[in-house]
């Protein structure tokens, strides 16, 4: 078991390298699957393209996606005074859950972000929402501040439409911040998987962003397996590591989903699964976890079936990811449960130990960032040479840049 206090004491300041703005990828390629690829594998770096992946993976690989959709989540209101206030919608606060928030027909509470907040002190904002021949009026009211975010409740004057469809007519993608630029129409499409599904994020999983249906085909005929989880992305995701030690950053929570029929499909596949996205990894590590505290711990916290950004590091962990993974299926059985509603706030730092995943699939991340953190998790020291290479031979970073096939080092 690893010691808390050393992974707590990493320098982030280790964890740097020099970004310029001009590899930042601003735009994406016009084809998905012409991206660079670079694959990793016991040391040795070679230069490819992402339609080339089908036959750079194992044998018997079962590659895992995150099937979550971004939302349009950014509404951009206009006071009578003229001033502009953007909101943000981060996640449902009431209803808390996704599904029934994405229904309401009337009134929905959101956490939110709010642009040029010291603008709108008090009362409601407006806007008219077309939707085919409708002219709906949302309006938009502060109700209180939870933490750093603003609590706003929403209502509309057709009951004709689901809060999803309001939101679907009158915002636009959050594209990330990094971009610094405004999004665009092309970005509603590109900045999606073709196979998102679940609506409820505000940032892409973007090592998906690379596939393509050619890739599927080839991928299917390999006999490469595939399944798929859906966890939440969170503005978090792009929170920067402002401490000097990792210890003192807190994590950012994400709500997961994952089916019994999902769980039934890794169990056999546990010892091929590749993740596409970090997302993936951290809701396939959190599995085997909650396994393992279903095993291991009594009472209300047995049942209280989440993880926290410390436990991985204080839950024994010589279980081996079969047993782990049976006792969650078997709970979900004996609870008549068809799928898992969770949240993971896990950070996977160096020298953890990875218990289900075997490789990744996954983009350039920023420095000093819990993204590339959870990288040298994965490859160790090599991460350095990884991103050196990547550097040199002009990838594109970030959202819509590159890509990478990632095969754990054992270190």
């Amino acid at each position: 078991m690893i010691d808390p206090k050393n992974i707590k004491s990493i320098q982030i300041e280790d964890f740097d390298f020099p970004l310029d703005d001009r590899q930042i990828a601003k735009y994406p390629l016009e084809k998905r699957d012409e991206s660079k690829l670079l694959c990793y594998n016991g040391g040795v770096i070679e230069d490819k393209q992402f339609k080339d992946l089908p036959e750079l993976l194992p044998e018997n690989s079962f590659l895992v996606f995150n099937n979550t959709k971004v939302i349009q989540a950014r509404l951009r209101f206009a006071k009578s005074t003229g001033a502009a206030i953007e909101i943000f919608c981060l996640e449902p606060y009431y209803p808390n859950d996704y599904a029934m928030a994405f229904a309401q027909r009337k009134f929905v509470q959101w956490e939110c972000m709010i642009g040029n907040a010291r603008k709108w002190k008090s009362g409601a904002l407006e806007m008219l929402v077309c939707i085919d021949k409708d002219e709906i009026k949302l309006s938009a009211t502060k109700l209180k501040i939870e933490g750093a975010d603003h609590i706003v409740g929403f209502t509309w004057d057709n009951e004709d439409y689901a809060f999803s469809q309001i939101l679907e007519a009158a915002g636009s993608i959050p594209i990330p911040p990094y971009l610094n630029r405004e999004s665009e129409d092309e970005d509603t499409v590109r900045y999606q998987t073709i196979y998102s599904k679940t609506d409820g994020s505000v940032a892409a999983p973007t090592a998906g962003l690379h596939f393509t249906e050619d890739v599927f085909s080839r991928l299917a005929l390999k006999g490469i397996k595939r399944g798929e989880l859906t966890l939440h992305v969170g503005a978090g995701t792009f929170k920067p590591v402002s401490s000097e030690t990792i210890g003192e950053h807190d994590m950012h929570t994400e709500h997961f989903y994952v089916t019994k029929t999902f769980l039934r499909l890794l169990i056999q596949n546990q010892d091929h699964t590749i993740a596409v996205g970090t997302t993936s990894v951290r809701t396939l590590e959190t599995l085997y976890w909650l396994g393992v505290k279903l095993m291991t711990v009594s009472g209300d916290e047995r049942v209280k079936l989440s993880m926290s950004q410390w436990e991985v590091y204080d839950l024994p962990d010589h279980y081996t990811s079969d047993e782990a993974l049976r006792a969650l299926f078997e709970f979900m059985v004996s609870r008549k449960l068809e799928f898992l509603h969770s949240a993971t706030q896990i950070i996977l730092l160096p020298g953890y130990k990875f218990k289900i995943v075997k490789g990744l699939v996954t983009n350039y991340h920023l420095p000093k960032s819990t993204l590339l953190l959870l990288v040298s998790a994965l490859v160790g020291n090599d991460w350095k040479k990884i991103y050196e290479h990547a550097l040199n031979g002009n990838y594109r970073f970030l959202s819509y840049g590159d890509s990478s096939l990632l095969m754990a080092n054992d270190h």
